[in-house]
């Protein structure tokens, strides 16, 4: 169940302002909120996490305890950078109204990014992929849902640049900790 619940929060708050987020939020505003749009985001979440969840299955036989817990370390520093580097997404002139073309674009964005790189971690940490990649999946519906809802009032109304910021301070934290308590320096 701590996969399930670690997955959700960390894909949760690692797609705030992120490019599949802003990608989101832009084609809900073109579509006027088109129910598409949302099951196109709920489907590419669901996707990317299961994948992600799998991958740290086959990962996590091969792993000691000590190096899954430095995974988990290295997933946050990833996720800790890519949260402090801008996210920037240059809307199409004419948007696709191809669902299946948004969930490539998605799933391709969401196989980079740190929130996914962190499901990988937790799945090969904890040894429970199925409940990693629930949490993940569950996690990142709900994070473009919200931007779905919001559309471009997302980008417009929301400070994703400081609030991206914060988390990424937060999650550098945490991987410094864990980093030292997996080398033994701290416990």
């Amino acid at each position: 169940m701590p996969s399930l619940f670690f997955a959700f929060v960390a894909v949760l708050l690692g797609t705030i302002g992120s490019r599949d987020q802003l990608i989101v939020a832009h084609f809900s505003s073109a579509s006027r909120r088109g129910a598409g749009v949302l099951a196109a985001a709920v489907v590419s979440a669901a996707l990317s996490a299961l994948a992600m969840a799998l991958a740290g299955q086959v990962i996590s036989g091969l792993l000691p305890e000590a190096a899954k817990t430095m995974l988990v370390a290295i997933a946050l520093l990833f996720a800790a950078i890519e949260l402090a580097w801008p996210a920037r997404y240059a809307a199409p002139e004419e948007p696709t109204r191809s669902l299946a073309a948004i969930v490539i674009v998605l799933v391709a964005k969401q196989f980079g990014d740190g929130a996914r790189f962190l499901v990988f971690a937790i799945a090969a940490a904890t040894g429970a992929p199925f409940m990693a990649g629930i949490g993940g999946a569950l996690g990142g519906a709900l994070a473009l849902a919200a931007a779905w809802a919001a559309g471009a009032a997302l980008v417009q109304r929301t400070p994703l640049r400081a609030i991206r910021l914060t988390l990424a301070a937060a999650t550098l934290a945490l991987a410094v900790f864990i980093g030292l308590s997996a080398r033994g320096i701290i416990s």
